[in-house]
């Protein structure tokens, strides 16, 4: 029976995308395997939005080449988009598809395929990842992601809504609602919707557990938007946003078009609405101009948010994007500044955490290993479970009885 895997870089949107392979694929008899090292074929969702990323690619291929030189490797996504002929030649590359080619790629890989053995549909992923936006209408300074994906593309309600139908009919307690630009959903389509009313009807589903969203945008974030989405018992207290920076100066050479007022508005709103919220961002240091004035700006905007973890990058121009022709920063200052920031990220989330020490939360399995677990809580704990009677992708009840800088730990109190 021939086997396949996986492997996604960057973006939610690519696990989403894979989320759906996985499960085409077996239905038409192919076997998962987590392991790439142990497959027939393994498949690369790449990304493209750094030079570390095309670095992770190339390294994992010629890994795989390695460990597992008999297998066939099929390439698709944002570096194959940017760059084909960086990957066409590299060890066991069979196949490469384009963006474009990704909403028929599951047809195109089956029909190299010969095995159709029938066999049970084993879920990629504890949680359900549903991609409901694609692309992107801005054009940052710094982002080749436009150039990649193309512009906004939403997908029409009624796929939206049967396909998280599924995923409520198999079990799953969580859907994580994906996409380049979230806010911008519904926006292109012939009938205009947008994010708050798909939430809406998402929420009016039977049987539906959570919903999580990932990556918003605050320049679109609305007042109502804001107002359901930590109003709403079914959205997950956990709120992940674009930022970039915290210097007025380096927002606007983005070409962002907003300002540190709204950001400070914006989660100062989150966190009033939503006290056990988590709140993360997104954090570009080095930006081309970036002044050491700017860089402590940053700092102490993020020191004294309510922000409770932040992403940090360091700035990588990326070929064909207008800030990759402007003067750079010396790489040893953006790893200095980089090191500065996940300091204090890694400071404020222990904090945040240990709040919440002997408190109760709902979670959902994410990994079992022998007895023991990992959980998730819906605001966005990863909690270790030493003893955890339930399978991946349930609901359980825990408690906190543990907090530090590297984990957090708890027991179950319900499960089922």
């Amino acid at each position: 029976m021939t086997s396949f895997s996986i492997q996604s870089f960057g973006c939610r949107v690519n696990q989403a995308e894979a989320f759906l392979w996985a499960d085409e694929f077996q239905k038409n008899g192919l076997r998962y395997k987590e392991n790439p090292f142990k497959s027939d074929f393994v498949l690369l969702n790449t990304c493209t939005i750094t030079s570390r990323a095309d670095r992770d690619v190339r390294s994992f291929i010629r890994k795989i080449s390695r460990l597992n030189p008999k297998a066939q490797l099929i390439l698709t996504g944002c570096y194959v988009e940017r760059a084909p002929e960086e990957l066409r030649n590299l060890p066991l590359v069979s196949h490469i598809f384009s963006n474009k080619e990704k909403n028929s790629l599951a047809e195109k890989v089956l029909s190299h395929v010969n095995s159709r053995e029938k066999i049970s549909v084993r879920p990629y992923r504890s949680r359900a990842l549903v991609k409901i936006q694609d692309g992107c209408d801005f054009r940052c300074t710094f982002c080749i992601i436009p150039s990649v994906r193309g512009k906004s593309v939403s997908s029409e309600k009624r796929k939206i809504l049967n396909l998280v139908k599924k995923y409520i009919e198999e079990g799953f307690r969580e859907i994580v609602l994906t996409g380049i630009h979230l806010c911008l959903y519904g926006f292109d389509l012939k009938h205009k919707s947008s994010l708050l009313e798909l939430l809406k009807e998402i929420e009016a589903l039977e049987g539906l557990g959570k919903v999580r969203l990932s990556s918003l945008d605050p320049r679109l974030l609305s007042h109502s938007l804001l107002a359901h989405i930590t109003s709403s018992k079914k959205i997950c207290p956990h709120f992940h946003l674009s930022l970039q920076h915290g210097s007025d100066n380096i927002i606007h050479r983005m070409g962002r078009k907003v300002d540190v007022a709204h950001y400070r508005k914006i989660i100062t709103y989150l966190r009033q609405a939503l006290p056990a919220a988590s709140i993360g961002a997104d954090i570009i240091v080095g930006f081309p101009g970036e002044t050491e004035d700017d860089f402590e700006k940053t700092y102490i905007f993020l020191d004294q948010s309510p922000l409770t973890y932040f992403h940090v990058f360091p700035y990588s121009p990326r070929p064909g994007t207008e800030a990759s022709k402007w003067p750079q920063v010396k790489d040893n200052v953006k790893k200095e500044r980089a090191g500065l920031l996940r300091r204090l990220s890694a400071e404020k989330n222990t904090r945040f955490r240990h709040i919440f020490l002997g408190k109760e939360f709902d979670a959902v399995v994410i990994k079992k290993e022998n007895s023991a677990a990992q959980v998730l809580t819906s605001n966005y704990f990863k909690v270790f479970i030493p003893s955890c009677p339930v399978r991946e992708k349930e609901e359980v009840k825990i408690k906190i009885t543990d907090v530090n800088s590297k984990e957090t730990r708890g027991k179950i109190i319900n499960a089922g």
